[in-house]
């Protein structure tokens, strides 16, 4: 029998989180245990948007995630949550030269220590990523979106939070309805393989709604990609 594995809002993902009402803040009030920042290195700065086409200057990094993230943890003596155990990843999906716009985050974050020597922050490196040999060469504190569907090295998997892949390449199912069996066993085999490296999963492109999450839930992905916040606060409330 399939049984639904407890979630919490920990276990959810904010996508393209910048496109909320309050970006960074609707996922953590919420207790979001990941959010997702694209970005891109233009003039200098590192720019918040989804395409180059919605740049805007008074968009950073820093402004939308980095001195709220320090706001949090000053708040909290340290730590992301009140609850000490808790665990917040941001995700930054970059759009740029992977080696230029990487060194110059890790520039920024130099400027937040109480960010980067927060045991219980990951800042996880996903789109444009230089080779996983390289993986090794960055600090301690940047970890990397490894993809579900590659094999990687000892050493680059010590550096990688999480294995990500695009849902279609494993199931074309809308959401709506039972998922096939034939695609719930490629995707639970995909991720027992990911549990055993002891790495979180997550799907981008996925269906996004209540009956996907109860499927997720089941084939326990460890975050769930969604658009609505709210909603899906509201349905893991439902199984507390």
């Amino acid at each position: 029998m399939r049984t639904t594995k407890k979630n919490t809002t920990a276990n959810a993902h904010s996508h393209n989180d910048y496109e909320q009402a309050n970006p960074f803040y609707d996922a953590w009030g919420n207790g979001f245990g990941s959010i997702e920042a694209d970005i891109f290195l233009f003039d200098n700065k590192l720019l918040v948007a989804h395409t180059k086409k919605e740049l805007n200057n008074n968009r950073t990094l820093q402004s939308l995630y980095l001195e709220p993230l320090k706001t949090v943890i000053e708040k909290n003596n340290g730590f992301p949550y009140a609850d000490k155990n808790k665990e917040l990843q941001l995700l930054i999906d970059i759009k740029t030269d992977s080696i230029r716009t990487l060194d110059k985050l890790i520039e920024v974050c130099k400027n937040y220590p109480s960010l980067i020597k927060c045991s219980k922050i990951k800042i996880t490196i996903s789109g444009n990523r230089p080779a996983s040999e390289k993986f090794i060469s960055y600090p301690s504190y940047i970890y990397f979106d490894g993809i579900l569907s590659k094999n990687y090295s000892a050493p680059a998997l010590s550096k990688i939070n999480m294995l990500s892949d695009d849902f279609k390449y494993y199931s074309s199912w809308n959401g709506e309805d039972s998922i096939p069996e034939k695609d719930w066993q490629t995707l639970a085999a995909a991720i027992i393989k990911a549990h055993h490296l002891k790495k979180k999963v997550r799907f981008w492109d996925a269906p996004d709604n209540q009956n996907s999450w109860q499927t997720f839930m089941r084939l326990k992905v460890d975050f769930i990609n969604t658009d609505h916040i709210n909603e899906l606060t509201q349905f893991f409330n439902l199984y507390k």
